[in-house]
């Protein structure tokens, strides 16, 4: 087993994070989110269908998928519901922080890692790859991208993005089990990417990806993953109005998982919230 040791690292300045001030996060600790959490959650649940919630319905419809991530991402919205669930809630607002910190790290790992020839970005479980494209847009360096996923329902909505940006040639999106990853690509990854997928996973799936992905890698190459706390207060609201049920693990613990699959010599990013943790690690060379 790699080191599961971790080391904590300040998130980049100057960046734009969303913060809340002392005031809102006591309103919401002790006001706001015990009403969601224990509101009948019937009640909530009519009043989101009757305001037309976008992000009600992407939840219902797939609970915790790309499409409500991408409302969250935008975090611009016209129903009055989805400006306050996106616009205001602690969850969307980690989440847009996630996207910022981790593309940041990401801009920065192709260009560590861009000598002389494209790094090679794998982004596993990547529904339509917003976090690399931004992350290849930050940066000079030469790139270029391989996102996977099980299901190609997004991959429409990530190719739009890219070929918006004019990086519809530098990405491939490709449908297919973790497992089949030999079979499709043509260069070992430089930065393997596994960002929001391991809260919807238990401890056996999360290592099946994580050891493809050291056998996708050479030693040294990079992998960003990230933690999630339920400290943004609504764990019961989400889990009972919208479907979506998230396993929470501390840093400590993903790196544990990650190392039994051979990376080790964790950073971690934690975005101002304290929710996310975003982590760097490397491959362990010998694992």
């Amino acid at each position: 087993m790699a080191e599961a040791q971790t080391l904590s690292r300040p998130a980049p300045a100057e960046m734009g994070f969303e913060r809340l001030s002392a005031g809102r996060r006591t309103l919401k600790r002790f006001l706001i989110n015990p009403l969601a959490n224990y509101m009948p959650a019937r009640l909530i649940r009519g009043i989101l269908r009757l305001t037309r919630s976008e992000l009600a319905a992407a939840n219902w419809a797939e609970p915790g998928g790309w499409r409500s991530m991408v409302i969250s991402y935008n975090g611009r919205c016209g129903q009055i519901a989805d400006k306050v669930l996106v616009g205001a809630g602690t969850l969307p607002m980690a989440l847009r922080n996630r996207k910022r910190l981790a593309s940041r790290l990401i801009a920065g790992l192709i260009e560590q890692t861009a000598n002389g020839r494209p790094s090679h970005v794998l982004c596993l479980g990547a529904g339509p790859g917003w976090i690399v494209l931004d992350a290849m847009c930050q940066t000079s360096a030469d790139s270029h991208a391989t996102l996977v996923d099980l299901s190609s329902d997004a991959f429409a909505f990530g190719r739009a993005m890219a070929a918006e940006r004019g990086m519809g040639e530098r990405v491939r999106f490709i449908q297919a089990d973790v497992r089949d990853l030999p079979a499709y690509l043509d260069r070992p990854a430089d930065v393997v990417k596994m960002i929001g997928i391991c809260e919807y996973l238990d401890d056996v799936h999360i290592e099946t990806i994580a050891r493809a992905a050291a056998e996708a890698a050479p030693d040294g190459s990079a992998i960003v993953v990230n933690s999630i706390s339920p400290d943004h207060g609504t764990d019961r609201f989400i889990r009972r109005v919208f479907g979506v049920n998230m396993t929470y693990r501390s840093p400590g613990q993903i790196a544990d998982l990650m190392g039994r699959a051979g990376f080790g010599y964790f950073e971690t990013h934690p975005e101002p919230l304290g929710v996310y943790h975003v982590m760097v690690g490397r491959k362990v060379a010998g694992t």
